[in-house]
């Protein structure tokens, strides 16, 4: 794998742990994925006057990719509201990528070698072994935060393969983004006010400086996924990406004072040589 493109989306996965850990500060679930939700959107909209618009042959792609989004914030909003972050997080992002490489594989043809599918397979194993044990609750794993989190692996899997093929199809991957990121903010908004009501709002004014941080960190996370995804393979990137699991772990220890346990150094060290098979891919 290039060296730019492995360099970027670790980079890309540290934006992506830090928006996530902003859901579990300060705001419900709900309202805060949906305040940082609709900060990338008006960050997006900003932007898309520099861009323009993609292709008519894209639109079918970013509508499909903004209903699926949808499905992926509720799927995480429940999960956390449900879960500590240092067990819902590494789940949810642990079991995409081996999703994503058996679909991208079955429905697009694209080719992983055996040293890509070694990586894939470590860095999966990695990931899902960080999410054993909730610090909720050490004796007992919470089903409902479980149930949460591989639902929002399947709704991974489907966005990463609708947005890479469709940033392919645009031809230039930001026009595409940017557009999917407007339209999240819309229906991500309007979905939170028919659950919530008038009161939602004046729930998030207060934590607007969140939002905004938050709502960056996530459109340079994934703006960045989609543009790799452009040139590799969409299950390397999307595995690759999934390395931000270590720094959520991280900020679940630090900042979140969820519990440190000697499983996630033996995860750690499979994630590792994971990122190692996949750069040699």
């Amino acid at each position: 794998m290039d060296a730019v493109v492995f360099t970027a989306v670790l980079v890309a996965a540290a934006c992506h742990a830090g928006w996530n850990a902003v859901i579990k500060v300060g705001l419900d679930p709900l309202p805060a994925t949906t305040l940082i939700t609709t900060g990338a959107g008006v960050i997006a909209l900003i932007l898309l006057p520099f861009t323009g618009l993609p292709p008519a042959a894209a639109w079918p792609w970013v509508i499909a990719s903004v209903l699926i989004h949808l499905l992926y914030f509720i799927g995480l909003s429940e999960a956390y509201r449900t879960g500590d972050l240092g067990q819902v997080y590494p789940l949810a992002r642990g079991a995409a990528p081996l999703m994503t490489a058996i679909a991208t594989t079955v429905l697009i043809g694209e080719h992983v070698d055996a040293i890509g599918w070694a990586g894939i397979l470590a860095l999966v194993f990695g990931v899902v072994l960080l999410s054993m044990r909730g610090g909720r609750e050490l004796a007992q794993v919470d089903r409902r935060a479980i149930g949460f989190a591989l639902f929002t692996a399947v709704t991974i899997c489907a966005y990463s393969l609708v947005d890479g093929v469709g940033a392919r199809i645009a031809g230039n991957p930001h026009p595409y983004t940017l557009a999917m990121f407007a339209g999240n903010g819309v229906v991500m908004l309007l979905y939170a006010f028919v659950r919530r009501g008038p009161g939602l709002l004046p729930a998030m004014l207060p934590f607007w400086r969140s939002g905004a941080i938050g709502g960056g960190l996530q459109l340079l996370s994934y703006g960045i996924a989609i543009w790799a995804m452009t040139l590799a393979p969409i299950a390397i990137v999307a595995a690759l990406r999934e390395t931000s699991v270590l720094f959520g772990a991280a900020i679940a220890v630090v900042f979140l004072k969820e519990p440190v346990r000697p499983v996630r150094f033996v995860a750690a060290i499979l994630i590792v040589i994971g990122l190692a098979l996949i750069r040699l891919a």
